[in-house]
């Protein structure tokens, strides 16, 4: 078989069909657990509720997430510096000293505490806590004032490229491009990896979907025609829309903006991560493609080192990407848990406010549906109104809530007695 380079457009297929792919199998596979788990956090249960009866659920996903969390946080992040670089020999001790002052400094300026805490809870209630990593790239524009320059003088100054005239007086803006260490914790929801893949650096395709201001869209060197053209999640796939919606806690309708101005329209970017052999060598290189809008319309690519992101998880599954999350583990006992609690307190309740029965036109209604203590009740007849008594039960059921707790312990390995895990 020969090889030779691929065209744009046959590059442009390939991207486009793996990113879709990607997007099939998280969406259809992970994304209902990712929606019914956050559910659960909130407070949420599927049980039906009669009218009349209680509603109580017990919060067992969040008491549980709430107290393992500190302990985790506590591993990561209790010594002085999160990350320490370890000299190798004598001569390595400061520059091993010099990059974990940098990396402390730099960790501070970008509120790792809070990337970290964001993955953490995502990794736990979410199956996956994914950070991303990379190095930004950006313009700068300083301005120069001059006076007095002879002709040779202006036109020095005016031969760089990266220089503009804004008064021929004389006043200069020179764009100069500076860059800087960037970590951001990722929604799950916006991050999609192939079916087949195992783990980061063996994937066939690792994708970061989000939307994005035309504006700043442009601001990346994007044509302006092409990234006003761009639709946004907003259009998307129900799926997708429902469990931003389960992050945010509400819709994000933006279209008064994008009326008032099109630069503040939502566009969707994705940058995909693939190795392929664009240029026919037999050799896959690892490429990142950035594409736009819900199609993927192939924006721009360019060869890289590395996936620029790292995952955190709580209960990995063998061969596979996604593992458990915490929050699934739980799940069923707050179903069992509420079930429960509601039958006590319903019990409890009956018992103290037991049902009357009455004689039919023996005994005025008024005075009966009358719960002020001590309030007459009108009779006709002695014993036209009597009490319909429930037994106490719900002491014998107590137990049950107990050892609804110890299978909930047991699971997680969090109790009542350590509060946490063991660092």
């Amino acid at each position: 078989m020969e090889l030779k380079p691929k065209s744009r457009l046959e590059i442009e297929s390939i991207v486009q069909d793996a990113i879709s792919n990607a997007v099939d199998f998280v969406e259809g596979e992970i994304s209902e657990e990712r929606i019914k788990a956050p559910r659960y956090y909130d407070g949420e249960v599927d049980l039906g509720v009669e009218e009349g009866r209680s509603k109580v659920v017990a919060t067992k996903v969040r008491d549980t997430i709430r107290a393992v969390k500190p302990s985790l946080m506590r591993i990561f992040l209790s010594t002085a510096k999160p990350v320490e670089f370890t000299p190798k020999g004598p001569e390595d001790v400061a520059n091993a000293e010099q990059a974990t002052e940098f990396m402390h400094h730099e960790f501070t300026r970008l509120n790792g505490y809070r990337v970290i805490n964001d993955a953490f809870q995502d990794a736990l209630v979410k199956k996956q806590g994914i950070v991303k990593a990379y190095w930004m790239m950006y313009p700068e524009v300083e301005i120069y004032s001059f006076t007095d320059l002879s002709d040779d003088e202006y036109t020095y100054l005016i031969e760089d490229d990266n220089v503009s005239v804004i008064e021929h007086s004389m006043e200069l803006s020179r764009q100069k491009e500076k860059g800087e260490l960037c970590i951001e914790s990722v929604p799950p929801e916006e991050f999609f990896i192939n079916r087949d893949a195992r783990s980061l650096t063996d994937a066939y395709v690792v994708a970061h979907r989000s939307d994005m201001r035309a504006g700043d869209v442009i601001a990346m060197g994007f044509d302006p025609e092409i990234v006003f053209n761009l639709d946004s999640l907003e259009s998307g796939s129900d799926m997708a829309q429902e469990e931003t919606f389960e992050r945010r806690g509400y819709d994000m309708d933006t279209s008064d903006e994008d009326e008032q101005d099109p630069t503040m329209k939502n566009v969707t970017i994705t940058e995909a991560y693939m190795r392929i052999d664009a240029d026919g060598t037999g050799v896959p290189v690892l490429h990142k493609f950035t594409c736009g809008g819900t199609s993927y319309e192939l924006l721009d690519f360019e060869p890289c080192d590395e996936v620029p992101f790292a995952k955190f998880e709580i209960d990995p599954e063998p061969h596979t990407f996604y593992g458990r999350s915490l929050a699934e583990i739980v799940i069923d006992d707050q179903d069992a848990a509420t079930s429960v609690l509601r039958s006590i307190l319903d019990n409890v309740a009956m018992t103290n406010n037991p049902r009357l029965g009455i004689v039919e036109g023996a005994v005025n209604i008024d005075d009966v549906l009358n719960n002020e203590i001590g309030a007459i009740v009108r009779m006709r007849q002695p014993g036209a109104v009597q009490e319909l008594s429930v037994p106490f039960t719900a002491g014998q059921t107590l137990g049950a809530l107990t050892y609804l707790d110890s299978l909930v312990e047991s699971k997680t390995g969090v109790s009542r007695a350590s509060m946490g895990l063991d660092p």
